[in-house]
């Protein structure tokens, strides 16, 4: 499977211009199956306003993606539920419109995330052409009970607004994911400054020996491309298989 990771300069409270700029991005890299756009990407973190964060076009333009391209779309937005709290809510949306959806579990309490939405309390896999992926938001990587491996995974997505200060704990965390739960790990962190932070990128793919795949070259926006096997990942885990020793949460 073929995905590729959309680094954008997410510009804050525009959707119509983050739809716009993650159009480009991915007509860099058409003959993708799967894109993955990081954390609220339409419209910046907002945390404070979730209202004005929540618009139901960039979830259309995720749908609408998925069925032009033939592909699968994954990324986080902000959205009022249908009991009306506000969610951080990961979509992973298919080729005919049909979606999973993850709301963020561990809300970003010293951003004050928790102050605003409510957090989700279940996990959730997305099936996609065979591989099975763990659908994680930013925060959630910091926390390696709540993803550990069930038997019920291949890849780990992670969407994301990750800053620049931390850069070092984002990239040494991803690896430990991929690392300790023998998985795929896919990161998408935006790049740019919002009113709280700057960001650095670091989109990458990593592989379950926390080799690194592909990466992105710098803070640029960019589309980062790689591919993953499904035979590797057995192959791997069958010949050195630590998960089955692995602590039972």
């Amino acid at each position: 499977m073929i995905i590729t990771v959309i680094q954008n300069d997410v510009k804050w409270a525009c959707p119509d211009y983050n739809m716009t700029a993650a159009e480009a991005l991915i007509a860099n890299a058409p003959q993708s199956d799967l894109y993955v756009l990081p954390e609220m990407w339409a419209t910046g973190f907002m945390t404070a306003d979730p209202a004005g964060a929540c618009s139901a076009a960039p979830l259309e333009w995720m749908q609408h993606t998925a069925e032009r391209r033939c592909c699968a779309v994954s990324g986080s937005l902000a959205v009022r539920a249908a009991d009306g709290t506000f969610r951080n809510r990961h979509y992973f949306v298919m080729p005919d419109g049909s979606f999973y959806y993850y709301d963020k579990h561990h809300l970003f309490t010293y951003g004050g995330e928790d102050r605003h939405y409510t957090a989700g309390r279940r996990r959730v896999v997305a099936e996609y052409k065979g591989v099975r992926f763990l659908l994680q938001t930013c925060y959630d990587l910091r926390f390696p009970v709540w993803m550990r491996y069930r038997d019920d995974y291949d890849a780990i997505i992670f969407a994301a607004n990750w800053p620049a200060s931390r850069q070092t704990v984002w990239q040494t965390l991803l690896r430990a994911r991929a690392m300790e739960n023998q998985c795929y790990v896919i990161g998408a962190n935006r790049t740019g400054s919002d009113p709280a932070a700057e960001y650095s990128g670091g989109s990458t793919v990593i592989d379950a020996k926390g080799a690194t795949l592909a990466e992105a070259a710098g803070t640029a926006e960019q589309a980062v491309t790689a591919e993953i096997s499904l035979d590797e990942l057995r192959r791997f885990r069958a010949k050195f298989p630590v998960l089955a020793d692995r602590d039972r949460f």
